[in-house]
Parts: structure tokens; sequence; C-alpha cells
């Protein structure tokens, strides 16, 4: 579970990096040494490593969030003033013909 959570946030990483290789930015390399850090076996139980499946599952929620509400703004995004006649067709609707 914890190697999936770590892939998952690697992978939200590279959607807001701007650099060309976002796992050798310092924000990946801190959360890789995090999870190893906290890494443990089967036989034993820490409860480091329930917090920091917490917090990163709460950051992974978070970013994954923030991604999809800019995808959304930037499909639902205003064009500033349109005509009576963008509106219309918008919203399904016909205007009456002009009269002569």
């Amino acid at each position: 579970m914890a190697s999936k959570t770590l892939r998952k946030l690697l992978t939200e990483l590279k959607h807001i990096s701007s650099e060309a290789n976002a796992n050798d930015s310092l924000a990946a390399k801190y959360i890789t040494a995090q999870f190893r850090k906290f890494e443990t076996t089967e036989q034993q139980h820490c409860r480091a490593k329930e917090e920091m499946q917490f917090a990163a599952n709460t950051y992974l929620c978070y970013l994954e969030s923030v991604r999809k509400l800019k995808e959304l703004n930037a499909a639902y995004s205003g064009r500033g003033e349109r005509s009576i006649r963008e509106t219309a067709d918008m919203v399904g609707f016909k205007l009456p013909h002009d009269p002569k």
C-alpha cells in the first residue's frame, strides 16, 4: 500500500512540476526518503509509519484535488462578455427571428 501511495505522489508531483525530470526534484527526493525512513517489515508494527501513511494519503488527496480544480477552471473559465446568440446557443435556446 505504501509503494502505491508513493507512486501516486510522485505522479502528482510530475503533473505540477515544471522540471524535465520531476523525480530528481527536492520534493520527490524528500518524499522518497521519508517513505524509506518509516519502512517496516511484516513483523514490525510502527505507529510512525501509520502516521506517515495518513499524512501521505492526505497530501495525495490535496495534490489530486488541486490538479482537478485547475482542469475544471480551465475547461469552464469564462471568456468575458458573450453575445446574446452565443449565450442562447450555450444553454440550448433559440432566438426569435428578426422582424422585417
